[in-house]
């Protein structure tokens, strides 16, 4: 499958035109941002991780039975994907409180939340991405009801699935942000699912595995990454 023409370049991911209209090459790059791109940086191997990373969440999820953009990986830092209609909503589940919902409520970091809370937020970095309600999704024509239906409902299988993955790895999923889009009146998942959009903390230590080692300047980012990879499973080349 030939890579042509820059479609897109985010601020980690750079996406691609292929042959086939119905196909994207979805390239990771080493670069990390964080607090809405105002900390940039570039981390060695960076790209290779997440892209292998996310390859193999995105086949646990499809083996269970949730729809994926994932087709497969073309190389280290490069996948092939489905060309969605994207949605402009992030959906969030939190199985612990931290980040945004512990400055915005002044609950404890870490508290445990049963159930899990679901938000939207807009995906809009010059606004800062603000927290919406379907109310909001609806009146601006950003989904439909049963497009948000179908958000909340895969959202939350995909926590079924990854929280136990997870603990059999010995770590707590805490959070985590997934996109989703549309193909052929399908609602599917896209984006990616990789230490970048999640917090993952060790269950012993609560040591802090994901991209708040990059946010709060704690170090060995990458090898945190590599680290959460090994010990579910993901082999990275």
């Amino acid at each position: 499958m030939n890579k042509n023409t820059l479609l897109y370049a985010g601020k980690a991911k750079s996406v691609y035109t292929t042959d086939d209209d119905a196909l994207l090459v979805l390239e990771f790059r080493d670069d990390t941002s964080a607090f809405d791109g105002k900390k940039k940086e570039a981390l060695a191997r960076k790209g290779r991780v997440n892209n292998q990373f996310n390859a193999f969440i995105m086949e646990k999820l499809a083996d269970a039975g949730i729809p994926t953009h994932f087709v497969k990986l073309l190389s280290p830092h490069e996948a092939l994907v489905k060309n969605l209609k994207m949605l402009p909503v992030e959906c969030v589940v939190r199985n612990r409180a931290a980040g945004s919902l512990v400055r915005r409520l002044g609950v404890e970091e870490g508290l445990a939340l049963n159930p899990p809370v679901f938000e939207f937020f807009l995906k809009n970095d010059a606004l800062s991405d603000p927290m919406i309600n379907d109310a909001h999704i609806i009146s601006f024509g950003w989904a439909t009801e049963e497009q948000i239906a179908g958000m909340k409902a895969l959202t939350l299988a995909v926590n079924d699935v990854l929280t136990k993955l997870f603990d059999d790895g010995e770590m707590i999923l805490v959070d985590y942000k997934l996109e989703f889009g549309v193909i052929d009146g399908q609602l599917v998942l896209g984006d990616e699912f990789s230490p970048d959009g999640c917090r993952l903390w060790d269950k012993k230590t609560l040591e802090k595995l994901d991209k708040d080692r990059f946010r709060q300047d704690l170090g060995n980012v990458i090898e945190a990454y590599e680290e959460v990879g090994r010990r579910i499973g993901v082999t990275f080349n």
